[in-house]
């Protein structure tokens, strides 16, 4: 293949182009509306904690989870924007991301 630029279409990506990335607007912990719920949804009946509604970085949220991993003694992830911390933490991570100057609640039963 040509190294032309003009392509009409392109199957398979291969072009990381800045112009083709979204721009995330971080915002801080004090205008984010977080939700905090428990979830047993296609985990083969194991619960996890998830937290939705964040607006930062991949960077930002990676720093958040481990502290919440340590916080719980348990384990944890990121996925699309949301962390996920196994096991039910509601309350204590309620309380964590309180003190750590975010706007959340409990959502959900």
């Amino acid at each position: 293949m040509s190294s032309n630029k003009n392509f009409a279409y392109r199957e398979f990506g291969g072009d990381n182009s800045p112009a083709t990335e979204r721009p995330i607007s971080e915002l801080p912990p004090q205008q984010q509306n977080l939700k905090v719920q428990a979830s047993r949804k296609g985990r083969k009946g194991k619960t996890v904690t998830v937290i939705s509604g964040f607006q930062a970085k991949p960077e930002t949220l990676a720093d958040l989870v481990k502290q919440l991993k340590t916080q719980c003694g348990t384990g944890g992830t990121v996925k699309d924007n949301e962390i996920e911390i196994q096991g039910e933490h509601k309350q204590k991570i309620l309380e964590i991301l309180t003190k750590l100057g975010y706007k959340a609640k409990i959502s959900g039963g």
